[in-house]
């Protein structure tokens, strides 16, 4: 295992869609297990294999809180398959854009579809914080951050900031592991 860079915004690999898995394969395991590790490492609840520069359809997320047993999951080409009509807030940040938070509206609860590292077919619906985690990395998949739900004017100023924060991080040789660019 082995911690991966994560990408920051403005990043053109995080608005590119990502590609179907179309085969499990021990490179596949290792890049689950790094993105494990390194959403453990950031720390995050969820992070999708384009954040760290693979454009594949893999996604990593664990909501377990507190007491609760840790319950890591690797979802293969996830998708929605349902999605509640209620919709509820909810305050969002990512390890993309970090020290960045907004309130964004989502469906309560959704049903998603995934394959595991197995092959094996999953349907589980998610409700609270799940819900959230899974609908986020899924937008990372098909390009989209939590700042696109937001209005213009504010994604804008999130976007500036974050390029001063990536200009700023450069100038100063920035080499604090987890948000520094990948490497091409």
């Amino acid at each position: 295992m082995a911690l991966r860079p994560i990408l920051l915004h403005p990043d053109p690999r995080l608005k590119a869609a990502a590609k179907p898995v179309t085969a499990v394969t021990d490179d596949l395991r290792r890049l689950a297990s790094d993105m494990l590790e390194t959403m453990y490492d950031a720390p995050g609840i969820g992070l999708a294999a384009p954040q760290v520069g693979v454009p594949l359809r893999v996604v990593v997320m664990d909501c377990a809180k507190g007491e609760d047993p840790p319950r890591p999951l690797v979802l293969l080409n996830p998708r929605v398959a349902w999605a509640s009509e209620e919709r509820k807030p909810c305050e969002e940040g990512c390890l993309s854009i970090p020290e960045h938070y907004a309130e964004v509206t989502r469906p309560a609860e959704v049903e998603v579809e995934w394959t595991d590292l197995d092959g094996q077919a999953h349907r589980e619906r998610f409700d609270g914080l799940w819900a959230v985690c899974a609908q986020h990395e899924i937008d990372h998949l098909d390009g989209r951050l939590f700042i696109d739900h937001l209005g213009p004017i504010k994604r804008q100023m999130i976007t500036r900031k974050m390029e001063k924060l990536k200009r700023d991080r450069a100038r100063e040789g920035f080499g604090q592991r987890g948000w520094h660019e990948a490497p091409l």
